[in-house]
């Protein structure tokens, strides 16, 4: 008789332990474009190296592979641009695109090929997941370390695929962001962004207007200490990320959700007098005075020192639950400030509010309403699409990873529903929003609001399992979209999750291992 123990099968007999499954080439997360099985397994040994060409980029990527093997299996893993076999890394020409890689398998190595290093790197994360779950710990484990033979060829539906940290509410400080980075890279993730001043916090040091974050960073939601970053420290993140082909986008959000600033300068404000700060978890309330000149100023340098540290296409400006900004106000600062972006050289990220203004050229509206939202305002940012403008879609009710999953769920909010593994992974982005062409949607963002959300487990505990459905909606190919099979790839994950330390909801909608 066999009994499955812990991956493993074994004799009730107690005979010696048989080899765990070989996991198939399409059971990783994002779904790869195409998979053709074929032939046996390659099994990394201690002679096995990683080559490299001898780019910067490949032996960087080849560095960080070896970095995750090595612990967990004990082996050397040398470096290496001569030789056969292994594992090798490479750039060459073809149909790959930015992003794209192809990884063959067979008994005499491992290749990834890829026209660019982020396509490398993508590959690399495949790599992993094709690997037991035990790759992950930091001490040696037994193995044996088998990667199924057959060919993956594999590219993303979208340029963009993002996540949001709200660093505001609640501060995160630079190792958590990096820890946050390293999960994100494992689904292929490429672009952080960062919900850097609100309310509730400024959380970016600005050497203009240095009681931004002195004084508007001193606090957080519930009164704590709060924080901010400098801007080495920012730019460590940003470096961080740049290593894990992410791309970092900032957003100061304006014109409302901006007590903070007021707080910290007066003269921001309408009436000359600055309020106290604010740890609450109201909206709507606060907004930058659209008449005032001193407003432009204020934006116009702080614009400049971040563009100056962000070298990154976007710069985010928010522009939702601007209450109490007039209509008018709101196109008038929105007119203002647009073009400020531009003179940095920058593109333009908003809230999809921005399209009841006139958003600029090139710029990029983010959706972030519910299946409930009205047909006017659907039809408004669908007008704005029709028109050129580019959507990154974020629907509340889909992959807010703030949302409870159910009402019982200590974590979270619940404004926009209650948000269950399934319902977040279960919709098309490129049919989502009636009126808008596919062509207009550059991609998906999964936004981690943090009202509630205080440290890393709490962040975890929340985007975990949700975060690789978002991720897979961003790269995989509409027809690989199937709940019934992605449910048991993500149950596959779980293992995974538990060796690097990553504390997960277990949602009864997923089979998930029981050993």
């Amino acid at each position: 008789m066999l009994v499955a123990v812990a991956g493993a099968l074994t004799t009730s007999a107690g005979a010696a332990p048989r080899a765990a499954a070989v996991t198939p080439l399409d059971r990783v997360i994002p779904a790869p474009a195409t998979v053709t099985p074929s032939g046996s397994p390659y099994r990394i040994t201690s002679s096995t190296s990683v080559r490299v060409d001898g780019t910067d980029a490949t032996r960087r990527i080849g560095e960080y592979l070896a970095g995750v093997l090595r612990p967990s299996t004990g082996y050397a893993l040398p470096l290496v641009e001569q030789g056969k076999g292994g594992i090798e890394l490479r750039l060459a020409e073809g149909p790959y695109g930015a992003e794209g890689y192809r990884l063959h398998s067979d008994p005499g190595g491992v290749t990834i090929t890829a026209g660019a290093p982020a396509g490398l790197f993508h590959g690399v994360q495949t790599l992993r997941q094709l690997l037991p779950a035990a790759v992950e710990k930091k001490t040696v484990q037994p193995g044996p370390w088998q990667i199924a033979g057959g060919t993956i060829e594999d590219h993303p539906r979208y340029g963009y695929r993002g996540a949001m940290l709200d660093v505001s509410r609640h501060f995160f400080t630079v190792a958590q962001v990096k820890r946050y980075i390293d999960q994100l890279a494992l689904y292929k993730i490429n672009t952080l962004h960062l919900h850097l001043s609100d309310d509730q916090g400024w959380r970016i040091a600005v050497d203009s207007w240095p009681r931004l974050a002195t004084y508007g960073g001193s606090t957080q939601v519930g009164g704590g200490k709060g924080g901010y970053y400098t801007k080495d420290d920012y730019r460590e993140i940003v470096r961080y990320a740049t290593s894990r082909y992410l791309e970092v986008v900032p957003e100061i959000d304006m014109p409302g959700h901006t007590n903070a600033a007021l707080a910290s300068y007066a003269q921001l404000n309408c009436d000359g007098v600055a309020p106290p700060l604010y740890t609450g978890t109201e909206v709507g309330f606060s907004s930058l005075c659209a008449p005032k000149e001193v407003t432009y100023d204020f934006v116009d340098d702080v614009i400049r020192e971040l563009a100056a540290l962000t070298p990154g296409r976007y710069l985010h400006i928010g522009g939702d639950e601007a209450h109490s900004t007039s209509h008018a106000d709101y196109v008038t600062f929105m007119d203002r400030v647009q073009p400020i972006v531009a003179k940095y050289g920058k593109t333009v990220i908003g809230w999809h509010q921005l399209t009841g203004a006139t958003p600029v050229e090139g710029a990029l509206a983010q959706y972030w309403g519910l299946d409930s939202t009205s047909a006017a305002e659907k039809e408004q940012v669908a007008k704005a699409a029709r028109n050129g403008t580019g959507l990154i879609l974020s629907p509340a009710d889909r992959i807010y990873l703030d949302m409870k999953y159910t009402k019982d769920t200590d974590l979270g909010l619940d404004w926009a529903g209650l948000v269950e593994v399934k319902r977040s992974y279960d919709w098309n982005p490129g049919a989502y929003l009636a009126g808008a062409p596919a062509s207009a949607v550059r991609g998906v963002e999964a936004p981690m609001w943090s009202e509630t959300v205080a440290k890393t487990t709490d962040l975890e505990y929340m985007a975990f399992p949700r975060l690789p459905g978002a991720a897979e909606l961003g790269w995989s190919p509409a027809a690989t979209h199937d709940w019934a099979r992605y449910k048991v790839r993500l149950a596959a994950q779980a293992p995974r999750w538990d060796a690097l330390g990553i504390r997960y909801y277990k949602s009864p909608q997923v089979p998930w291992p029981t050993s």
